[in-house]
């Protein structure tokens, strides 16, 4: 069983250490088969992962047979083969479930790596080292089979293929999803990644994994693609009306949670430096680039918003009121929207502070543009200025209070928190 791990950022991403000879043999990879009364296929399906990953995997493995309330002989199978075969192991689960069996196999295992796949072994084998390699090397957290990326092979009928597509069509435009196939049953994920994100996925059953992948890439960790060859199992016991039904109340459930930022994905985080962008240039600090390109996008749309918010409250109310709910309503979307998408800060904590400091820096940058306005007129003795003045007072006034806008969130609504000290070697690329 794994040693739980602090509950700061996670550690950066290595590659896992080689066995030494003569040391305990723990195995890098769990397979997990989640099953539920599958005495037809199981044995064969068992068999022949096991003969593949001896002949061609070239770390030690375990197969994990996650029984999900089976009422055939499925769970006597399963014990057979771990009695047989010294790489298979089996759980019995009281419930039914596939993401309730990956979570009880997946919080139990000591592998480093941990995979699973479905018992028909529609995925080609093939694609399994393809699929872990990335995450034993540390260049990914999570890798999944992909039967819609470039490059794979799919023989399956009109209907499956409809269903597939549409789910990952509803998937990329709800929740943002850049994935490209949330269902396919072929996915892997590193161990000490498993430990942060199992516990915030709550649904037990088909939804889990596309859970799983959402929550991981709204964290940004890195998800990792394998074009995959796969034959469709025509006797598969999968409804997929139920199942379709299900998936879309889970999207609905994440995608509420997404929005209110119930989630603490900020534990998910990898630490400065994990990802080589990450690094500080000769005299540039860590990721302004990114904030300022942030800012300008959050600027440009929160001043549409801006617009259309003033043209709906002018129909009822005069111009000065409908000027300062605008502006009021366009601040708080703003503060916002650069709190999580230019400065990254997710989850509930000090977002009432970081609006209320939001609305003095709106404020601090209202007085800069009015009392420019108000200086015109009072340095303007021999009458009112032209309208052109006033246009270039205000561009000049806005630009300078763009800036100081931006400079105060970065410096005191959004400062950098973080405390990551730079590995060993790295002392001058951070100094």
């Amino acid at each position: 069983m794994r040693t739980h791990t602090s509950a700061g950022a996670l550690p950066a991403r290595e590659h896992l250490p080689a066995v030494e000879p003569g040391a305990p043999v723990t195995p890098v990879l769990d397979v997990v088969i989640p099953v539920h009364n599958e005495e037809k296929d199981l044995e064969a399906c068992v068999v022949r992962l096991r003969e593949y990953l001896t002949r061609t995997f070239p770390y030690a493995f375990r197969i994990t047979v996650a029984d999900n309330a089976s009422t055939d002989r499925t769970p006597e199978i399963a014990r057979r083969l771990g009695h047989v075969m010294a790489e298979v192991t089996s759980v019995r689960l009281e419930q039914k479930g596939r993401g309730r069996a990956l979570r009880a196999v997946w919080e139990r295992s000591d592998a480093p790596v941990l995979a699973y796949m479905d018992v028909d072994l529609s995925t080609d084998l093939k694609a399994l080292f393809p699929l872990v390699a990335p995450l034993i090397s540390g260049h990914s957290d999570l890798a999944i089979g992909s039967r819609l990326a470039g490059g794979s092979r799919v023989v399956r009928g009109p209907k499956r293929e409809f269903v597939s597509r549409t789910y990952n069509l509803i998937l990329r435009s709800s929740l943002a999803a850049r994935f490209s196939d949330a269902q396919c049953g072929f996915k892997a994920i590193r161990a000490d990644v498993a430990e942060r994100l199992l516990p915030m996925v709550e649904d037990t059953g088909w939804f889990f994994d596309t859970e799983m992948l959402v929550l991981a890439e709204r964290a940004g960790l890195r998800i990792h693609e394998v074009p995959v060859d796969w034959v469709d199992d025509p006797d598969s016991t999968v409804r997929i009306v139920r199942t379709a039904v299900d998936d879309l109340k889970g999207v609905w459930r994440v995608g509420r949670a997404l929005a209110v930022g119930a989630l603490p994905l900020d534990r998910l985080a990898r630490p400065f430096g994990d990802d080589p962008r990450d690094r500080t240039i000769g005299g540039v600090p860590g990721g302004l680039a990114r904030q300022l390109v942030g800012f300008c996008v959050v600027g440009a749309l929160s001043t549409l918003a801006y617009l259309a918010l003033y043209s709906l409250f002018r129909a009822g109310v005069g111009p000065q009121a409908a000027n300062a709910l605008a502006l009021l309503v366009s601040a708080v979307a703003n503060t916002a929207a650069n709190r999580r998408l230019t400065f990254g800060v997710r989850g509930r904590e000090r977002a009432v502070r970081h609006q209320a400091q939001g609305l003095v820096v709106f404020g601090i940058g209202l007085a800069l543009t009015s009392g420019s306005l108000a200086a015109l007129d009072a340095a303007a003795s021999a009458g009112s200025p032209s309208h052109g003045t006033e246009l270039a007072v205000l561009v000049a006034a806005n630009l300078a209070a763009t800036v100081l806008r931006f400079l105060l969130f970065r410096a005191w609504v959004f400062p950098d928190r973080r405390t990551d000290h730079p590995a060993p070697g790295n002392e001058k690329a951070v100094r």
